[in-house]
């Protein structure tokens, strides 16, 4: 019922920047956290950043200084600015939320169907 859909990635070079997009649709009462995980090859899901619905955020070490995520809560959206990219980064990018159904639902956690972000030397 929920679906969260991202956009923006692509192939780079190194040193280049991209803004990741993941908009919310479908039954929402409210979208408490968001965040962006990111999956690289042969590595495990990995938190990138995160945010809460008042906008304090949260980042990984690896993306602190280089990587901004912000929201807009009237577009349910939320984004990841990535600047200075380095091949590490390299990684299909996930986009999670916790989606509040109705006034007396449960939250469920919705993910992404990722979207791949390729740096390149």
């Amino acid at each position: 019922q929920v679906q969260l859909v991202e956009s923006g990635g692509g192939l780079v070079q190194a040193g280049a920047s991209l803004r990741l997009s993941c908009a919310a649709s479908g039954s929402i009462f409210s979208i408490n956290a968001m965040g962006w995980y990111r999956q690289a090859p042969g590595k495990q899901r990995e938190l990138v950043a995160g945010i809460t619905t008042g906008g304090s955020a949260n980042y990984a070490d690896s993306a602190k200084g280089r990587f901004t995520i912000s929201r807009d809560n009237a577009k349910n959206t939320v984004y990841l600015q990535m600047n200075s990219l380095e091949t590490s980064d390299t990684a299909v990018y996930y986009c999670n939320a916790r989606v509040k159904p109705g006034l007396w639902g449960r939250d469920l956690e919705v993910w992404g169907q990722g979207t791949l972000v390729t740096v390149s030397t």
